[in-house]
């Protein structure tokens, strides 16, 4: 979720994929690790690890949803909360240096438990008044909904103001996954930015694969706030939050370092721009799409502006968090064969 609403306070698999070439392509272990509410975090930051991770390891976890599965029944509060979106890890990647990338392969990510929720609380919220959105209207009251999951793959929204309901199809994925910021900084888990983080964004999902900038020795991986299905923007604060299962695969390359987050599959490169306002947002995603294809694909920089003016896309994935995250993509059917790696 954008901001979990406590109100006081690889070798990869995919064909084509980025840098797969220069994949150390280790081990093939499958690290096993149970998150609970007395082993999560809540920053992102240098601290000790709870597992080790090789290149190549499969990583089979769960996290819990953003009130740490604090509200379970109508008339609990989200004062139950301990904090804001528990972080499961960090997980240190052997071989992981600053200059490097992380590379994280989604293998399959299941909801972990028979409802989700979603809320609003004082002060949070794109439509809401907020510390640094004033409005003159009386900030909306805290309310939750609760979503049951349904065995046909959806979740079932319910009107609490009348009796209508309609069915949403679920597509699991990570509100939360990044890596330790650079510089000895701890950032909050409400916080997306450039090591990852709050980036709400559904692309960290089954079958997508995620590339992190490595600033610290073992990257210390974090992630959490696991989705079942989310509108664009978040703009209420909350996606349908839940616990999650997740299968994931590591892997490291060496001294290629993304400035930003970026996502790749089969079909189509994605990358990430996170800060405010909107704009600025918008401007680094595609600045970084621009050199992507230039450094990758062979095109001109302008080439690649002219280019994505026609057949970019571009979709916000949250507006709510202390920054905020648009992510642009474009198909690999619309760009060049990639480059041939250099010896």
């Amino acid at each position: 979720m954008g901001r979990c609403l406590v109100p006081a306070f690889l070798s990869l698999l995919i064909p084509g994929g980025l840098w797969a070439q220069d994949s150390p392509s280790g081990s093939r272990e499958v690290v096993r690790f149970e998150a609970t509410l007395g082993n999560v975090k809540y920053v992102y930051g240098v601290a000790p690890a709870v597992e080790h991770l090789r290149p190549g390891n499969t990583l089979e976890a769960n996290t819990l949803d953003c009130f740490g599965n604090a509200i379970q029944k109508p008339g609990d509060r989200l004062s139950l909360a301990r904090g804001d979106n528990p972080l499961t890890g960090p997980f240190f990647v052997d071989g992981a240096e600053p200059g490097d990338t992380l590379v994280v392969q989604f293998l399959d990510l299941k909801v972990d438990g028979k409802q989700g929720l979603g809320a609003f609380a004082p002060g949070f919220g794109a439509l809401n008044e907020t510390a640094y959105t004033p409005m003159l209207h009386q900030p909306l009251p805290e309310r939750i909904w609760f979503y049951p999951i349904d065995g046909d793959n959806s979740a079932t929204f319910q009107a609490l103001d009348s009796n209508y309901k309609v069915k949403i199809p679920l597509h699991p994925f990570l509100g939360c996954v990044g890596v330790a910021p650079q510089n000895g900084e701890a950032r909050s888990s409400v916080v997306p930015a450039e090591f990852g983080g709050n980036m709400d964004a559904p692309e960290a999902s089954a079958g997508n694969t995620l590339y992190l900038p490595v600033s610290v020795r073992g990257a210390l991986l974090y992630f959490g706030d696991g989705h079942a299905a989310m509108g664009d923007g978040e703009i209420a604060g909350t996606a349908i939050e839940v616990p999650l299962r997740v299968r994931l695969r590591v892997d490291v390359l060496k001294n290629r370092r993304a400035r930003w987050p970026r996502f790749e599959n089969e079909d189509r490169i994605m990358a990430a721009g996170i800060y405010r306002p909107l704009d600025d947002a918008l401007r680094i995603a595609y600045t970084e799409l621009v050199a992507w294809i230039h450094a990758d694909y062979g095109l001109s920089e302008l080439d690649a502006y002219q280019l994505l003016s026609q057949v970019g896309r571009v979709h916000v994935t949250e507006m709510v968090d202390p920054n905020y995250v648009v992510i642009a993509s474009v198909e690999k059917k619309f760009l060049p064969s990639k480059k041939e790696a250099a010896p």
